[in-house]
């Protein structure tokens, strides 16, 4: 039985809540990681592997879907894939000796890899160059938190993985929440410039302000340390990012809280994060193949719970499905 689209949404972020409280998963969890001896104890006890030795999971070369790929890309016998910096723990991010990218999504190009007879080599760069990579045909996917957005669909192709979950950050024991546009009013918010995340705060600052409501103080920060020193500071109230980045920071630190979530896709549809290749280049049926056979044969499902993030799994992949809208102008 299909579900509502808001019954889908409602379900989705009490999941995410979930996440927020668990982070990394339980302990039990981690003990399934054979290099999670040498990683970092959260406060609740969940140990995560933040070395470079990841003992990553794999599966085997899947002959039908492989034969998906375009022949320039089988005959390479590489798959390009770009990721931002390495700066987003659980999602791409450097292990202890500050070289290897390690997370969620290099665990997902690896296995996807796989399954397309691939080697995988991963590309990190800006945030910005990630879609001027993928426009100029340097990088084949990009498989770094990218959210399907109708806009994007203009010149992409999407194969989902994850469902796009936001969450908003603040010091524990702020008392704030946020339920809708009205709760941001007035208060000082930082997000990253050019995702979605930004997107929707300019949005609902300016469905704020036409209501005659006090304007968002929208600050941008150049990394990650500058913000949650702001955070602390008291300088901002809150950070809107992905909610499994705040939801792993919040548990590694012990001094910040998730306080509310909401979906990536905005009100009314249910947000998606998807492997993200150029328009029409011929690879994302290859991708989206790809990722139904790791769901399938549950290394997708091993992959989400080494880094916690068993409540954002999708139950099968879909190409190009409905985005965050357009803004009105």
């Amino acid at each position: 039985m299909t579900l509502p689209r808001r019954a889908l949404l409602a379900s989705a972020l009490g999941l995410a809540t979930a996440l927020a409280l668990t982070a990394c998963g339980s302990a039990g969890d981690a003990s399934a990681d054979p290099g999670a001896a040498r990683g970092s104890a959260a406060p609740d006890g969940t140990v995560v592997n933040l070395t470079a030795d990841q003992k990553r999971i794999t599966t085997p070369k899947v002959d039908a879907i492989a034969a998906l790929v375009p022949e320039a890309v089988r005959r390479r016998g590489t798959l390009q894939v770009v990721d931002s910096l390495g700066t987003t723990p659980p999602l791409d991010f450097y292990a202890t000796d500050n070289k290897t990218v390690i997370g969620i999504e290099p665990d997902l190009a690896y296995l996807i890899g796989d399954v397309l007879g691939l080697k995988v080599e991963l590309n990190p760069v800006s945030w910005e160059n990630v879609f001027v990579g993928l426009d100029s045909g340097k990088y084949d996917v990009g498989l770094t938190n990218i959210t399907v957005t109708e806009e994007r669909k203009e010149k992409y192709d999407f194969a989902t993985y994850r469902l796009d979950v936001l969450g908003f950050e603040a010091k524990k024991g702020s008392g704030w929440k946020v339920a809708g546009p009205t709760d941001v009013a007035g208060h000082t918010i930082a997000v990253q410039s050019g995702t979605n995340q930004e997107k929707l705060l300019v949005a609902w600052n300016d469905q704020n302000v036409k209501a005659g409501l006090k304007p968002v103080d929208i600050k941008y920060y150049q990394n990650a340390s500058d913000r949650y020193l702001a955070l602390s500071s008291g300088r901002i109230d809150a950070y809107l990012g992905p909610n499994p980045v705040l939801a792993f920071h919040a548990v590694q630190t012990g001094e910040t809280e998730v306080i509310d979530t909401y979906s990536g896709g905005g009100a009314d549809v249910l947000g998606k994060i998807a492997a993200t290749t150029k328009k029409d280049n011929g690879l994302v049926k290859a991708l989206d193949a790809a990722i139904d056979e790791i769901i399938r044969n549950g290394t997708y499902a091993q992959a989400l719970k080494r880094w916690g993030l068993a409540n954002e799994a999708v139950a099968d992949s879909e190409i190009n499905p409905p985005g965050l809208p357009k803004s009105k102008s």
